[in-house]
């Protein structure tokens, strides 16, 4: 069984997700479907297939995240104690080509939210900075070429 590395806010998330899919999300669909049945012939009710379809995939998307879950390596960053870039890490750097700064926290995959600045540990960027530290500079193989990054800072929270 391979573990399935996400820190420990990303696996409360799931948590969350799980129980509004097996809760309230569930109540829904069983009211589509039974408002759907009261129109009559199933056969050809395009409203209660629908209905059904979403619930299968409902249904579908909690057995895939209870088994996300199950197989969790939760990890949370504010018990790492290191200078090196490493899972968990809140990183600050300076793109050297434009001079902007970005922010970047390296999460799990089901995690990972580019406009929320949290990369995927399976990311180019991620797989570049893993292991570098403050000071150092990254070259990320990015689809328009390489990009040069300097390490500002490393934060564990």
């Amino acid at each position: 069984m391979e573990r399935v590395p996400m820190t420990k806010s990303g696996a409360e998330a799931l948590r969350r997700e799980v129980e509004y899919l097996k809760g309230e999300k569930r109540h829904q669909i069983i009211a589509a479907i039974e408002e759907a049945r009261a129109h009559g012939d199933l056969s050809e009710n395009a409203e209660y297939h629908a209905a059904k379809d979403e619930q299968g995939m409902n249904e579908a998307r909690i057995k895939d995240l209870e088994d996300r879950l199950a197989r969790a390596h939760v990890i949370d960053p504010a018990t790492i104690d290191t200078d090196r870039i490493v899972f968990g890490a809140t990183v600050s750097l300076i793109d050297l080509e434009s001079g902007t700064e970005v922010v970047y926290q390296i999460v799990g995959v089901d995690e990972a939210d580019i406009e929320a600045g949290k990369v995927s540990i399976t990311s180019p960027i991620a797989r570049a900075l893993i292991g570098k530290e403050e000071g150092d500079i990254a070259i990320v193989q990015a689809p328009n070429g390489e990009r040069e990054y300097e390490i500002q800072s490393v934060e564990y929270i």
